[in-house]
Order: structure tokens, then sequence, then C-alpha cells
């Protein structure tokens, strides 16, 4: 996927209402507040691979960057969050999606405030022998 289909694809997930229970939707998962799109594939790699699993993994940081700078050309400096304490914190008690869930793949995201909802960006890592995947989400719900 180009820059711009990952745009329109957070462009459209910005106007879409949220379901009233988690489920599939046709780019990833909606609940309750919330939208994850999966921008792309993660593809696995398994153990004899580590060149194509560090190819992959460059592309999918390139495109990472470039949506980040798009954004940022849009609405301004994103705010970085670590979501090191909130992995930490799921482990003992519930916390709110979509962070629960991100927390669970990624180290940190990039955040944008834009009128009542927060985007998101993040590079999800799904085990060692996959390549990262670009997520975006879109939230109500404030930033642990």
């Amino acid at each position: 996927m180009t820059t711009a289909e990952h745009l329109d694809t957070i462009d459209q997930l910005r106007t879409r209402d949220f379901p009233d229970v988690r489920g599939r939707s046709d780019v990833g998962t909606s609940g309750p507040g919330y939208h994850l799109a999966e921008l792309g594939d993660s593809r696995w790699f398994g153990d004899e691979d580590a060149v194509g699993r560090a190819e992959e993994a460059e592309r999918t940081s390139a495109a990472y960057e470039a949506l980040t700078h798009a954004l940022t050309e849009r609405w301004g400096t994103a705010d970085v969050f670590s979501l090191g304490s909130v992995r930490l914190r799921a482990v003992t008690q519930e916390v709110a999606q979509p962070w629960g869930e991100l927390s669970g793949v990624t180290d940190h995201v990039h955040v944008w405030r834009v009128e009542d909802r927060w985007v998101v960006v993040c590079a999800a890592r799904w085990g060692a022998d996959h390549s990262p995947q670009l997520l975006a989400a879109v939230t109500v719900t404030d930033p642990p």
C-alpha cells in the first residue's frame, strides 16, 4: 500500500461510527470507541530467511516514516507515547482498547489529536519470525 492509501484508510476511519461490540472490520478490528486498521501485511519468515525478514522490516520502517511525515504535515508534530508501562499494567488489570491491544504488539506509538478523536500509528511486532506490520487506530479513548 502507498502512503496515499494509508491516509485514505485513516480518513475513512475518522468518519465511521464505532460498533457496540468488538469484531472484525474490512480493514482490521473495531470495537466500542475505536477502529484498528492493518495497513499492509505481516509475513512469517521462519528461522531461515533473516535477510528477507530484515528487508521487509526496512520497507515497513520506511512506510512508517513516510506516513508519520504526511500526518505531521497535516496535523502538526505527533506526541510519541511509550506503551511499556501499559503492557505491564495489562498483566494485572484491564486496559481500555485499543491501548491494551497496541501495548501487546509495539513499544511506542505516534499520536495526533484530531477534533474529538485520537489518530494513532505504529509498527506492530507479531513475533521474532514475522516482519513488522504498520497499524493505524482511531479512537475516542484518551491515551493511558
